[in-house]
Protein backbone atom coordinates (compact mmCIF):
# COMPACT_ATOMS: atom_id res chain seq x y z
CA UNK A 1 0.00 0.00 0.00
CA UNK A 2 1.25 3.62 -1.11
CA UNK A 3 0.58 6.44 1.48
CA UNK A 4 0.75 10.34 0.68
CA UNK A 5 -0.56 13.14 3.09
CA UNK A 6 -2.42 15.71 2.72
CA UNK A 7 -0.83 19.45 3.06
CA UNK A 8 -2.60 22.84 4.15
CA UNK A 9 -2.75 23.78 0.65
CA UNK A 10 -4.67 20.77 -0.08
CA UNK A 11 -1.87 18.77 -2.65
CA UNK A 12 -0.62 15.22 -2.54
CA UNK A 13 2.59 13.81 -3.63
CA UNK A 14 1.75 10.96 -5.60
CA UNK A 15 3.80 8.05 -4.33
CA UNK A 16 6.50 6.95 -6.70
CA UNK A 17 5.38 3.24 -6.92
CA UNK A 18 2.17 4.52 -8.27
CA UNK A 19 3.42 7.25 -10.68
CA UNK A 20 5.40 4.45 -12.21
CA UNK A 21 2.81 2.07 -12.33
CA UNK A 22 0.59 4.29 -13.86
CA UNK A 23 2.84 5.80 -15.90
CA UNK A 24 2.11 9.35 -14.81
CA UNK A 25 5.14 12.14 -15.64
CA UNK A 26 4.71 15.76 -15.18
CA UNK A 27 2.02 17.43 -16.58
CA UNK A 28 -0.30 14.58 -17.30
CA UNK A 29 -4.10 15.30 -16.02
CA UNK A 30 -5.67 12.74 -13.21
CA UNK A 31 -9.39 12.48 -12.04
CA UNK A 32 -10.82 11.65 -9.43
CA UNK A 33 -14.38 9.84 -9.25
CA UNK A 34 -16.11 10.27 -6.24
CA UNK A 35 -18.11 6.84 -4.90
CA UNK A 36 -21.46 6.90 -2.59
CA UNK A 37 -19.51 5.08 -0.16
CA UNK A 38 -17.45 8.15 0.32
CA UNK A 39 -14.19 6.77 -1.72
CA UNK A 40 -12.30 8.09 -4.71
CA UNK A 41 -11.17 6.60 -7.44
CA UNK A 42 -8.04 7.75 -9.47
CA UNK A 43 -6.79 7.35 -12.41
CA UNK A 44 -4.74 9.33 -15.53
CA UNK A 45 -6.62 10.74 -18.24
CA UNK A 46 -6.13 9.44 -21.45
CA UNK A 47 -5.56 11.52 -24.58
CA UNK A 48 -8.40 11.13 -27.33
CA UNK A 49 -7.27 11.08 -31.03
CA UNK A 50 -7.79 14.59 -31.79
CA UNK A 51 -5.60 16.07 -29.61
CA UNK A 52 -2.64 13.70 -30.58
CA UNK A 53 -3.39 13.83 -34.32
CA UNK A 54 -0.47 14.57 -36.30
CA UNK A 55 2.49 14.15 -34.17
CA UNK A 56 3.93 11.27 -35.82
CA UNK A 57 3.92 13.30 -38.86
CA UNK A 58 7.29 14.47 -40.21
CA UNK A 59 7.26 16.39 -43.75
CA UNK A 60 10.82 15.25 -43.99
CA UNK A 61 10.10 11.48 -43.97
CA UNK A 62 8.46 9.30 -46.55
CA UNK A 63 5.38 8.31 -46.54
CA UNK A 64 5.16 4.41 -45.68
CA UNK A 65 2.18 1.76 -47.13
CA UNK A 66 0.62 -0.33 -44.17
CA UNK A 67 2.20 -3.49 -45.75
CA UNK A 68 5.78 -1.61 -45.25
CA UNK A 69 4.62 -0.88 -41.55
CA UNK A 70 3.13 -4.18 -40.96
CA UNK A 71 6.82 -5.63 -41.65
CA UNK A 72 8.66 -3.44 -39.77
CA UNK A 73 6.73 -4.23 -37.02
CA UNK A 74 6.96 -7.98 -37.64
CA UNK A 75 10.21 -7.52 -37.86
CA UNK A 76 10.95 -5.47 -34.63
CA UNK A 77 8.98 -8.24 -32.37
CA UNK A 78 11.18 -11.05 -33.82
CA UNK A 79 14.54 -8.94 -33.17
CA UNK A 80 12.98 -8.62 -29.33
CA UNK A 81 11.82 -12.38 -29.25
CA UNK A 82 14.99 -14.34 -27.22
Amino acid sequence: MALATLTSKGQVTIPKVVRDSLQLQAGNQVEFVLSDSQEALFRPITKKVDEVFGRLCRPDRKAVSVEQMDAGLKRKLRAEMP
